[in-house]
């Protein structure tokens, strides 16, 4: 057997919207197959085709060598496809042993055999390497314990391909690690993965084979061992894409934020402050009481000023800004206008008497879009009609043009390209070397060790420690997400 899995010509629309543009993609039995391209690639359609959620337009799926017709997942799984998404479909209720045999209990009789089920854990969890607490419930275990347990329910379901979407998104790099090497036991047992992932040093570190996807079509198939990194970059892109790297702030000034509580910390003028921590580390709760979405819980100060009583409009007054890592709930409204969104929070300041003059809000919001380089129609069109990339330089342009002497970015890069990710990164930049302090937080540990002067760490709800930035404090920072102490 040849190919393993793969696509013949496959193509799939969605309205105006074409997904997948006549794919080719031959994954070999026994190899780890990254497939790796920027949001909108066609990657995530292609997967649901090859594991049977999605159907094709045209085009086949094959599966040992064989054309198949894949109705549901049922049909990929008896195939032997499992898929583990980067949304993990566990019951936090119910403890890991649950959900691992969930649909296919063994049973005695009419009772589920619970001895059986656990004996077949163990010996599944020992073939492949892993050790798991599986009388814990899913909600108190780490991310990466409930991706193990994923795995291993694809693996005793009968898979021996996994199509792995995203998988170390939300890992701390220790878990990274270990998520990696167990890949590479899966394949040096005779398994094949399928690797989804746009992170290009974790593709390299993993992969056989790497197929690039762009605009829905694939742009080429390459042995791992024969692209660099920058080759990758420039193929997943494809266009050359500078890299600036760690660059510390030149000149840091007065505090220009500082929290007490729980989650102690400041920021300064002319410094990126980056908060680190594997998710639910109490990142979304010190950022949601910094903005003011939450009761503060201890005392905040902005420029020297206490804060902690201000609503948010008051807050924004006095010189916060805040990019949410939620731009669709959050940071836009989706169906108002460009124009509304460019100017909200700015409206009284550009208004006279209550009142909005259309031409001064025309002018001030093609200002805004135009000098960060929004691609945008008409100022008339509602924001959802951009894509996630532009949507986000919207909310950027509103927020930094304001020139804040704070600006609170959550996950400011979040579904964005490439391209986007170096713009965004040297917008930050720029705001910090003019001045103004940056709290920056972000699932993206390689972002938060190039952008930040200082690194605080959070661990279960606290303060772990705090580390230069920079790519030297890699180690200790993931030593610290995972509440060990730094080397």
């Amino acid at each position: 057997m040849s190919v393993r899995l793969g696509a013949r010509g496959v193509s799939r629309a969605f309205g105006a919207v074409r997904a997948n543009q006549g794919v080719d993609v031959e994954v070999r039995a026994g190899t780890v197959h990254a497939v790796v391209g920027e949001n909108g690639a066609g990657k995530t359609t292609l997967m649901r085709i090859l594991y049977g959620l999605d159907q094709p337009d045209s085009g086949t799926v094959v599966i040992g060598d064989r054309p198949v017709r894949l109705r549901g997942a049922a049909d990929g799984i008896a195939n032997g496809i499992g898929l583990v998404p980067q949304e993990l479909a566990m019951i936090g209720s119910l403890t890991l042993l649950e959900n691992l045999v969930l649909g296919a209990e063994p049973r005695r009789g009419v009772r589920i055999d619970w001895a059986r089920a656990r004996a077949e854990a163990e010996e599944l969890a020992s073939d492949v390497g892993v050790e798991l607490p599986w009388t814990a419930v899913a909600d108190t275990v780490s991310i990466s314990v409930r991706q193990q347990t994923e795995i291993l329910r694809a693996l005793r379901r009968g898979a021996d391909v996994l199509i792995l979407d995203e998988p170390t998104a939300a890992l701390a790099p220790a878990q990274v690690d270990d998520l990696l090497r167990l890949l590479r036991e899966l394949r040096d047992a005779g398994r094949t993965v399928v690797f989804i992932s746009h992170k290009v040093d974790e593709v390299l570190a993993v992969a056989d084979e790497i197929t690039v996807m762009r605009g829905g079509k694939v742009i080429t198939t390459r042995r791992a061992d024969a692209v660099d990194r920058a080759e990758l970059i420039e193929l997943i892109v494809g266009e050359h894409v500078r890299t600036t790297g760690f660059v510390p702030s030149a000149v840091i000034g007065d505090e220009v934020l500082t929290v007490d509580g729980d989650v102690a910390l400041s920021v300064r003028a002319g410094e990126i402050v980056g908060v680190a921590g594997i998710a639910g580390s109490g990142q979304d709760e010190l950022v949601e009481r910094v903005v003011g979405l939450r009761p503060a819980g201890g005392r905040i100060t902005l420029s020297g000023k206490d804060i902690t009583a201000l609503a948010v409009d008051r807050r924004r007054a006095a010189g916060l800004g805040y990019i949410s890592g939620e731009r669709r709930a959050e940071g836009l409204s989706m169906d108002a206008s460009l124009a509304d969104n460019a100017i909200a929070g700015t409206h009284r300041a550009i208004g006279r008497r209550g009142w909005l003059a259309p031409s001064k809000v025309r002018r001030y919001a093609k200002r805004v879009l135009d000098s960060y380089s929004v691609r945008y129609g008409r100022l008339t069109a509602a924001a959802r009609t951009l894509s996630g990339g532009n949507q986000q330089r919207v909310v950027i342009g509103r927020e930094l043009d304001r020139a804040p002497a704070l600006l609170v970015a959550a996950g400011p890069t979040r579904g964005v390209d490439v391209l986007g990710m170096a713009y965004i990164h040297d917008q930050l930049r720029a705001l910090r070397d003019n001045g103004s302090g940056v709290l920056l937080v972000s699932e993206q540990l390689d972002e938060l060790l190039e952008l930040s002067d200082r690194i605080v760490v959070l661990h279960g709800g606290r303060v772990a420690g705090e580390l230069p930035g920079g790519p030297e404090s890699r180690t200790a920072v993931g030593a610290l997400m995972l509440g060990r102490k730094a080397s």
